[in-house]
């Protein structure tokens, strides 16, 4: 069986069951600074306490995969949230699945930034490794380090092929 997954935008009502869209777009703000400044608050929250796990921040460069192509596995982080802000402005490709024991091709949603949109993936959310539309495409990514298993994988047999196209 094979699905060819649509392509949402991405919003910060569609993506809330998966975590935060983190935007200026509609978020909440105030002046600071002396009033030279506009603070965009709490547009996110990093999780990452479990099992004395410590927040970091990271750069990811990477490189689009050759469209379309047929989603093999996904990724969740079972001790901490994980944010990925493009540092382009680039837009970039979101494949997320809810959380759970298990992931099946029936449950994938795709979403579409707008090139000024980050994501933080909730703690457990299935995703797919990041999906650069772009060569050398930088992410800052916030995250958990610390002791403790943090990633695990799952892949798709090849009974059901989810086909991912733009």
């Amino acid at each position: 069986m094979l699905s060819v997954l649509k392509v949402e935008p991405l919003t910060k009502a569609a993506f809330k069951p998966f975590g935060d869209v983190i935007e200026t777009e509609g978020s909440r703000h105030f002046l600071i600074n002396n009033g030279s400044t506009e603070r965009f608050h709490r547009l996110a929250d990093v999780d990452v306490s479990a099992a004395q796990g410590e927040p970091i921040i990271s750069i990811f460069r990477a490189q689009p995969l050759p469209m379309p192509f047929t989603v093999k596995m996904m990724e969740r982080h079972p001790l901490g949230s994980q944010a990925f802000i493009s540092r382009g402005e680039e837009p970039f490709l979101v494949l997320v699945a809810p959380p759970g024991d298990s992931v099946n091709g029936d449950q994938l949603r795709l979403f579409l930034t707008n090139g000024r949109q980050g994501v933080n993936y909730s703690r457990g959310v299935w995703h797919h490794p990041v999906l650069a539309l772009k060569p050398d495409q930088e992410f800052i990514i916030i995250d958990r380090a610390g002791e403790g298993n943090n990633c695990d994988e799952i892949y798709f047999d090849s009974g059901h092929q989810t086909v991912v196209e733009i």
